[in-house]
């Protein structure tokens, strides 16, 4: 039997969402409905549905500024058909950005119990009492839309997998790690899965301090040894599912996936205490993605701090060394 057009399967997991959104702003007449993700306190618009405020995928707000996070709280109720009513709605900070006059909003919640997001809507006019009556429909919703977004984001991981598979050709010959083809192509990617889920990631870079010096005092072969022993700490240090890469000579690069700033500051520690533990002296600058910005900022940024960093280390060995000859 052939399907008619309307019962056939979506195509991809976004034309579900935005299916469901244009459904739900339909349904319950509000004129602005969204999937949201939560990162810090970065409140990111995954998808929208609208017809009033002018908000897209891609734009940030605060969290804490949100009626969600009062939500979440159990401060303010999932349904308010007159925000204006709801002390703490009224008062929020996004009601000094946004004219709202109604809310419905409910938690996303991730596989692991944590919070991924919210589904939430706005209009703003005040609407009757009776949309509550559509809580348990939204709720149900919202249990779909996490569903399809974890099953996505599994998906997602073996597609980072076929991608690493299809870079073995863009691989440096002394470390095995990525050249910077094969980095730029991952990144490439990466930075597209960041605009459709909204995940943290941070980037580092790392140039080593001494291989000049070891190149020009101790031979080529004790500098390509420095190298190899460097990328093996690197990857014993990051996870398989982050990008590691030699860009050349003595910069290595590395895009921790998924990773919010807490997780960045680990990982820093991590590879600054195994350098350590093998004398390696290297100077190294990180930052993280903004969900303003992208990856190649985050990677500009990065750079910037690597060099100041490395600037300082020379002058505290040049003053060192200054102050030994005395």
């Amino acid at each position: 039997m052939e399907l008619t057009p309307a019962l056939e399967p979506f195509i991809t997991a976004d034309e579900a969402i935005a299916h469901v959104l244009t459904y739900l702003q339909s349904s319950t007449g509000l004129a602005l409905w969204m999937v949201t993700r939560t990162v810090g306190d970065d409140w990111i618009v995954l998808q929208a549905a609208d017809h009033s405020y002018g908000v897209q995928a891609g734009d940030v707000f605060r969290w804490s500024d949100s009626f969600c996070i009062r939500m979440v709280r159990g401060d303010g109720p999932q349904v308010a058909p007159d925000a204006h009513a709801i002390p703490v709605y009224a008062t929020a900070p996004i009601a000094e950005q946004l004219t709202i006059g109604a809310y419905i909003g409910v938690p996303l919640i991730a596989a692991d119990g944590s919070l991924f997001g919210t589904l939430c809507a706005i209009d703003p006019d005040r609407q009757s009492v009776h949309l509550a009556d559509s809580l348990a429909s939204v709720q149900l919703f919202a249990r779909l839309l996490v569903t399809i977004l974890r099953d996505e984001l599994r998906h997602q991981d073996t597609v980072r997998i076929i991608e690493r598979a299809e870079s073995e050709a863009y691989r440096d010959g002394l470390t095995h790690l990525l050249n910077r083809r094969g980095w730029e192509q991952l990144v490439t990617h990466e930075e597209a899965r960041c605009c459709r889920y909204g995940h943290p990631a941070g980037v580092i870079l790392i140039d080593l301090d001494d291989l000049k010096f070891v190149n020009d005092q101790q031979g080529h072969a004790r500098g390509d040894q420095l190298i190899i022993a460097t990328a093996h700490i690197l990857r014993q240090s990051v996870r398989t599912v982050d990008i590691l890469a030699r860009l050349g000579g003595d910069e290595f690069s590395v895009v921790a996936i998924d990773t919010p700033e807490e997780g960045m500051d680990l990982l820093i520690a991590r590879i600054e205490a195994a350098f350590n533990a093998h004398n390696i002296r290297a100077s190294i600058g990180w930052a993280m993605r903004n969900p303003r910005g992208d990856l190649t900022k985050a990677l500009a940024e990065a750079d910037r701090h690597m060099y100041a960093t490395k600037r300082r280390r020379k002058a505290e060995r040049d003053t060192h060394t200054a102050a030994s000859s005395l």
